[in-house]
């Protein structure tokens, strides 16, 4: 059995997940909302642009979660794996 610590935990209800359990998780949240933000800024007048940049930093944001955090599946509450 691997000794793998994940970023982002599954969350307990749903499938998908929720806040960062290790400083890297916390980091890559933290330069996202940076990046957000900053796009924001830098593409304000343009909307269209905007919805295209949020969009290719959404699917990144996405792709990195889904490699570092917990597996998913659904979930209704009960059991947590380890």
């Amino acid at each position: 059995m691997t000794d793998r610590r994940y970023w982002f935990p599954a969350k307990r209800y749903g499938w998908s997940w929720g806040l960062p359990l290790t400083w890297e998780g916390w980091a890559l949240l933290a330069v996202f909302v940076a990046l957000f933000i900053a796009g924001a800024s830098l593409f304000g007048s343009v909307p269209a642009a905007f919805w295209v940049y949020a969009v290719i930093l959404g699917a990144l944001f996405i792709g990195v979660c889904w490699l570092t955090g917990e597996p998913l599946r659904g979930r209704w509450g009960g059991d947590r794996r380890p």
